[in-house]
């Protein structure tokens, strides 16, 4: 006899880190999702340069943790695996609407969506998935998801959004070939208005670059 897959429901807690306080001189709230392999308290302190006073960090924490190398000393965690992945999908994007709703932020600050590797590919599901309307997106040395096509950014107000992708000279990950893809499904994605940043440096966050991000 063959096994037989079942489901169940049941209820879950995960954490997640915030940086800075949201008040009276906050100007920009981000929701920043990490790559893989990375723990959200220790992403988050690529953005500990900006300006505490006007940014206020949420970073998700994916839920799937593992350990890096075989002396099972360092933890990191993944967003998804190719197993059950419309699943687990949601069960993610449950994760983080139920972080947006606990930080109540504000409508008239300005909500920028950051995702870095893997982060990419949760940070634009959510946005698409929920109809999230941000001051930026930030695909940062990640790649869109391939079900995505210029109808699921119908919502967007192009007169208030800003896209950006980012990507390494020497990001091993990014041949030049999948470079190419990855902007051209971008100018198909967003009409051709999103910005790409090219730096010096590999699979990596450059803090110095995030100012311009605003």
């Amino acid at each position: 006899m063959k096994p037989t897959e079942k489901r169940v429901v049941y209820q879950t807690q995960n954490s997640y880190e915030t940086l800075n306080t949201m008040g009276k001189k906050t100007k920009n709230v981000w929701m920043v999702f990490h790559g893989m392999g990375y723990l959200s308290r220790f992403f988050i302190r690529y953005f500990s340069k900006l300006d505490p006073e006007e940014n206020y960090i949420i970073a998700p924490q994916a839920p799937s943790k593992y350990y890096l190398k075989d002396e099972f000393k360092y933890v990191g965690a993944s967003w998804l695996t190719k197993e059950n992945t419309q699943l687990e999908t949601e069960n993610v994007l449950n994760y983080i609407d139920a972080v947006f709703e606990a930080e109540h932020v504000p409508s008239h600050l300005n909500l920028v969506l950051f995702g870095f590797s893997q982060g990419v590919s949760i940070v634009t599901r959510w946005m698409v998935r929920r109809k999230i309307q941000c001051h930026s997106l930030v695909m940062y040395a990640g790649g869109i998801p391939k079900e995505l096509v210029p109808a699921d950014f119908d919502f967007l107000d192009w007169k208030s959004t800003k896209v950006t992708l980012l990507y390494g000279s020497n990001d091993h990950y990014l041949t030049p070939e999948r470079r190419k893809q990855e902007e051209e499904k971008m100018n198909t994605l967003f009409l051709g208005k999103a910005e790409v940043i090219h730096f010096e440096g590999g699979h990596e966050v450059k803090p110095e670059l995030l100012n311009q991000l605003i």
